[in-house]
């Protein structure tokens, strides 16, 4: 065996290494990493037709308030200027920011 073949084989191993490596550490990312949730609606979630969902605050029903969106709720997840993002009330699914729910609490 020469040198250079010795030296091939190991080149091999550490990307084979490398390379497992970074699949396992892909593996951990949350899923949101991967791609978005579905997109919440009355049609498909029955708690946000019993919590009056509506994509637009401005078309929400009483007790809403002006002010009163999901991304100024304590519940909404996504970041700051996200037009989507994940809500603890609707596992699974991400709300619009500018959405409304009769659960909206404000956040403190």
């Amino acid at each position: 065996m020469n040198v250079e073949s010795t030296t091939d084989r190991r080149r091999f191993f550490k990307l084979v290494s490398a390379s497992a490596a970074g699949i396992a550490l892909l593996a951990t990312l949350p899923r949101r990493a991967w791609a978005a949730l579905p997109h919440l609606s009355i049609e498909n979630s029955p708690t946000a037709k019993s919590l009056h969902y509506v994509e637009d605050d401005t078309k929400a029903v009483a007790p809403h308030q002006p002010g009163q969106d999901c991304a100024a709720c304590v519940h909404y997840q996504g970041k700051p200027g996200d037009e989507y993002g994940p809500c603890a009330i609707f596992p699974g699914f991400d709300v619009k920011a500018k959405g409304w729910c009769a659960a909206f609490q404000k956040k403190a």
